[in-house]
């Protein structure tokens, strides 16, 4: 990337629209603007509703367009769901210069044929994850720049979706305004910011816990090893303190926003709030220790259910490196405690160390930044289009912003 360089990324969630421009500047990454909205229109991570969903990244652009002065024009969207597979793959080709050594060309080429694979109609192939290059049969490689060989190999995993489901979300996308400057993996981006090299390597599960679903994803020898997603969530706590407490969904969620504890045994009987009761004008008041009792248990379901798939993708062993928990719900004071015990493991939170995103609840927003820098900057089909300026103020400021990737 350039000095100057931008990069912006769409998260598009069940219960959150967000729109992040990231600033690069050398390798140094500075967040200059974050737009968000609720997310209408889906449900458990899936489009059921275009004109709302439209209507959602409309507004999550516009907002981060009014922090900085600036028109978007296109961004990396993130995509995610149980419709996402991986399948095995196998590529090879000839190293093509003259004096065989391997530059980016050879790379792209390879991995092109990785992706010649039969797949169902109903599917598409949306990436590849590359876990080792082999040059000349010497294997391991993560990366084979500049190296010399004649025949070069890529072992990896081919990323396929559904057909419809990744066509309606791009579509909402185009409506919106917004061209797709390329899908990324969600996994694969809040891996990119979450975890570091050694956790990849030794053996780590990723667990975003959003509103509407779960992702569990295994790293291991440095790449995405399993992804699973669950159909369990936030918006099910949202919904057992809504039974619980017998209030409204909306009042139930700004309660667990507020006053929401994971642990019954850490959260307090003197912490008080008071919420309206459906079918009554009369207010209720309960205790953060009465709440954290309807919390608890849907947390250890959701712990449960997380330890179970990762022994049912074929991790029975004890994961050296963990659990690192992101997304949205992860920021419920009390839960790294609880996920520990129920989990068994070493448990952290991952939250981007940048100023304006430092919520867990961003790890995709700023991962979809990160890896689009790591792995699209050196493809010349893919570009981030020319912004176009709103302000005369910022005229000094954007100069030279949004110039294409090399």
């Amino acid at each position: 990337m350039n000095k100057g360089d931008i990069i912006v990324s769409l998260d598009i969630g069940t219960s959150k629209i967000r729109a992040i421009i990231g600033e690069y500047n050398g390798s140094t990454l500075s967040i200059v603007g974050v737009g968000s909205a609720d997310g209408e229109g889906i449900r458990k991570g899936s489009i059921v509703d275009i004109d709302k969903t439209v209507h959602s990244i409309r507004e999550a652009i516009e907002h981060a367009e009014r922090m900085v002065g600036l028109q978007i024009t296109s961004a990396y969207v993130g995509i995610s769901g149980n419709h996402i597979t991986l399948q095995p793959s196998h590529g090879v080709v000839a190293v093509s210069s003259p004096d065989r050594e391997i530059g980016n060309e050879d790379i792209e080429r390879v991995l092109q044929a990785a992706k010649v694979i039969a797949v169902p109609p109903e599917r598409e192939i949306i990436g590849i994850v590359p876990k080792q290059f082999i040059v000349d049969g010497l294997d391991e490689i993560h990366d084979p720049r500049g190296m010399i060989g004649v025949r070069l190999e890529v072992e990896g995993s081919i990323v396929t979706g559904s057909r419809t489901i990744v066509s309606n979300l791009l579509r909402c996308v185009e409506r919106a305004g917004i061209q797709n400057a390329g899908l990324v993996l969600m996994p694969l981006a809040a891996g990119a910011i979450a975890l570091s090299s050694d956790e990849k390597k030794l053996g780590v599960v990723l667990v975003d816990i959003g509103a509407g679903q779960t992702s569990v994803s295994v790293f291991e020898n440095g790449a995405l090893a399993a992804l699973s997603v669950l159909s369990i969530g936030g918006d099910h706590v949202t919904n057992d303190i809504a039974i619980g407490l017998r209030t409204q969904t909306e009042v139930a969620e700004a309660v667990k926003l507020r006053y929401g504890h994971a642990m019954v045994s850490a959260a307090s009987n003197e912490i008080t709030f008071k919420v309206p009761r459906i079918g009554s004008n009369v207010e209720k008041e309960f205790t953060q220790a009465e709440l954290a009792n309807i919390i608890e248990p849907r947390l250890q379901e959701i712990f449960l259910m997380i330890k179970q798939e990762v022994e049912h993708l074929g991790f029975v062993k004890e994961i050296p490196s963990g659990y690192v928990l992101a997304g949205g719900t992860a920021c419920l004071p009390g839960i790294e405690k609880l996920a520990e015990f129920e989990l068994d493991s070493p448990v952290r939170l991952a939250v981007p160390d940048h100023l304006g995103v430092r919520d867990s609840s961003f790890v995709n927003g700023v991962g979809i930044i990160q890896y689009a820098n790591r792995h699209y900057a050196r493809k010349n089909s893919v570009s981030v289009a020319p912004v176009q300026r709103k302000s005369g103020s910022f005229m000094e400021r954007v100069k030279g912003w949004f110039s294409e990737f090399v």
